[in-house]
């Protein structure tokens, strides 16, 4: 048993009035510990269960990914890539069109990393089952990275390559049933040290909550909203909120749903669709507001435009994509 760890087990479990979130470098500290293995199974799942109960604050989130940090694959930051995306969410509703708006801004020289995982017993479609359906690996390793940058200009890699202890925390659903703050943090996480960070939520206040850690964690070139099912997508069926960080100033804006009218799922998500609408064979109202959402959201970050320069930049650079092939190319 670690006695250093259970002294930041009791800060947090003495109850409502004794008990106190802990500070920036007191969860930096313990976060450190858990990664390192120097806490039992058993104070590590009381330690994650105590903060999903009590809700973690931007001051703890800022020190677990100040720790989660610490134990990327340094050779990451090699990679020299322009815009980093976790994607953790998975799709449930809606295929992943947010991939269409990173291949656009990679056909315009954009790099993109891509990082996500697999919660066990979901039931959702994640980019590890959809990419190599599009004839696109996820990298094992970062060589492997590195070419599909030169070729593509995006790449993906899965957690369990880039952090394997923050992802022995994701998969412990199986055991507890529900999610913990590794979900969280490994949005946030940023493992490229790429320039600009895109991140997605689903619940109300946490995009908020990620800008402010943001701003703790001095994470420069942040855009945090609420996406499609959590997904790192532009939901056109809703209003969104855009919560934007720039070396250490803070702005909101406000972007009016696309869709008024609520669009009827597709009885099965058919990833081949991804391609059949990149050619252009068929026409879907909610895939277009959909990437051109998500297209404009990227473009707010990255090219520091306002909605409407960017959603209208958008479009034009989605009339001009190169239509002949998304990634099937990669086999030939």
């Amino acid at each position: 048993m670690s006695a250093q760890f259970k002294q930041h087990l009791k800060t947090l479990g003495r109850g409502l009035r004794a008990g106190r979130n802990l500070t920036q470098a007191e969860a930096y500290e313990a976060f450190s510990l858990l990664l390192a293995g120097q806490a039992t199974a058993e104070q590590r799942g009381a330690f994650l269960m105590l903060l999903r109960v009590r809700e973690e604050t931007a001051e703890e989130l800022a020190g677990f990914v100040q720790a989660c940090r610490a134990f990327n694959q340094t050779e990451l930051s090699d990679l020299k890539v322009d815009l980093d995306m976790g994607c953790y969410a998975g799709k449930r509703r809606h295929l992943p069109w947010f991939l269409l708006a990173c291949r656009v801004l990679a056909q315009k020289g954009k790099r993109i990393f891509l990082h996500g995982s697999e919660e066990p017993d979901s039931q959702r479609l994640y980019l590890t089952e959809v990419l190599p359906q599009l004839g696109f690996s996820p990298a094992q390793t970062v060589a492997e990275a590195k070419v599909q940058l030169a070729q593509w200009g995006m790449t993906y890699m899965n957690l369990s390559q880039i952090n394997p202890q923050l992802d022995e925390l994701i998969q412990l659903r199986a055991q507890f049933g529900l999610r913990s703050c590794a979900n969280t943090l490994a949005r946030m996480l940023n493992p490229s040290q790429a320039a600009y960070s895109l991140q997605g939520v689903y619940h109300h206040h946490v995009d908020q909550k990620h800008a402010d850690t943001a701003l703790l964690t001095k994470h420069n070139n942040m855009l945090c909203f609420r996406g499609e099912g959590g997904e790192i997508e532009f939901n056109p069926e809703r209003n969104v909120t855009l919560h934007v960080v720039r070396h250490g100033g803070y702005q909101s804006i406000e972007v009016p749903l696309l869709l008024p009218q609520w669009q009827v799922k597709d009885k099965a998500l058919d990833v081949q669709q991804l391609q059949r609408y990149w050619q252009g064979e068929f026409a879907s109202d909610y895939a277009y507001t959909a990437v051109i959402g998500t297209l404009a959201v990227q473009l707010v970050l990255l090219e520091k435009l306002d909605w409407s320069q960017a959603h209208l930049q958008a479009q034009t650079l989605w009339k001009e994509r190169d239509k002949q092939g998304l990634f099937l190319e990669a086999t030939a």
